[in-house]
């Protein structure tokens, strides 16, 4: 079976090699950058970078919020008793 992956790997990158043209970047990195394309797509990039840093944010918050809770129940619940100090 990893005789077979490596050679269909192998076979992959000689054909990728081979033809250079399947490798070039798409026209719009090519062309004017300051085409309506170019921009819409530096928009869609900035976009989902958003998308991500907000979800990201969002489940850290949510896990802040879990510590802060799980501290005031066992807090009120669970308080060390407190012995006198021994001289």
């Amino acid at each position: 079976m990893t005789h077979r992956c490596m050679r269909t790997a192998t076979v992959l990158m000689a054909v990728i090699l081979m033809t250079p043209r399947l490798t070039w970047a798409c026209p719009i990195c090519f062309g004017d950058p300051n085409s309506p394309m170019a921009i819409g797509a530096s928009w869609g990039i900035l976009l989902l970078f958003g998308v991500t840093a907000g979800v990201l944010s969002a489940f850290a918050g949510f896990f802040l919020y879990l510590m802060k809770r799980s501290r005031m129940v066992l807090g009120e619940r669970s308080e060390p008793a407190r012995t006198p100090a021994v001289r």
